[in-house]
């Protein structure tokens, strides 16, 4: 059976990296250092998938613009104090293998900066599985539709054969916005109800429901 897509988009943190509590964890730690009133996880768990300067602007609006920088350094600090630590999902190294293998052009969409998501990599040996990648400090943040119309242009795939998966809103509404179709994810930081409200092809609850979902209907 062919292919209904030509290009599998996915978000890092929270699809395939397990790393949703670390960030919370993180802007938490960084509120703190700034003497901030501590976010409530909820509100914390919603940045996941912004990049590092509109989460900081959404967890301390009333923060003198001087000082986002000082956050955004506070932050770094205490993630990248423990993420030498986080892991994959339990799946999806062999679900990347397995799609890389049957010919799927796989590439990353991510609100984490180019060096953020490069450690990542190798921390997570990934790095061969994806053909492209797209960070927040290359493009404007999601859910602006940039990271995927460069993504598209890159592969010279349309918009049509085009899939996005992943764990946030942040991530459906830029496939809207670049009229691409689809995935959600609710193993990762945002809860399934606000995810099927952007009308997903499909939203999963495990990596292997999403994996056996990506060879079939992939």
């Amino acid at each position: 059976m062919g292919k209904n897509f030509d290009l599998l988009v996915f978000d890092w943190d929270g699809t395939i990296f397990d790393s949703a509590a670390a960030i919370v964890a993180a802007v938490q730690a960084a509120c703190r250092d700034l003497g901030l009133p501590e976010v409530p996880t909820e509100q914390a768990r919603h940045v996941i998938g912004m990049g590092l300067d509109d989460a900081m602007r959404y967890v301390a609006p009333g923060l003198p613009s001087e000082r986002y920088r000082e956050m955004a350094a506070r932050y770094r600090h205490h993630y990248l104090a423990s993420d030498h630590q986080l892991e994959l999902f339990a799946g999806i190294e062999a679900m990347i293998v397995e799609l890389a293998s049957a010919g799927f052009p796989l590439a990353v969409a991510t609100g984490k900066s180019r060096i953020g998501l490069e450690r990542a990599f190798a921390i997570s040996g990934l790095k061969p599985y994806f053909r492209a990648s797209r960070c927040a400090d290359e493009c404007f943040s999601k859910p602006h539709p940039q990271m995927l119309e460069s993504l598209m242009e890159e592969f010279d795939v349309p918009s049509s054969r085009t899939l996005m998966i992943g764990d946030t809103t942040h991530d459906l509404q830029m496939a809207k916005n670049a009229n691409v179709a689809s995935v959600g994810v609710s193993y990762g930081a945002h809860p399934r109800a606000s995810l099927d409200a952007l009308m997903p092809l499909e939203c999963f609850d495990s990596v292997a429901d999403l994996h056996g979902w990506l060879l079939a209907n992939a």
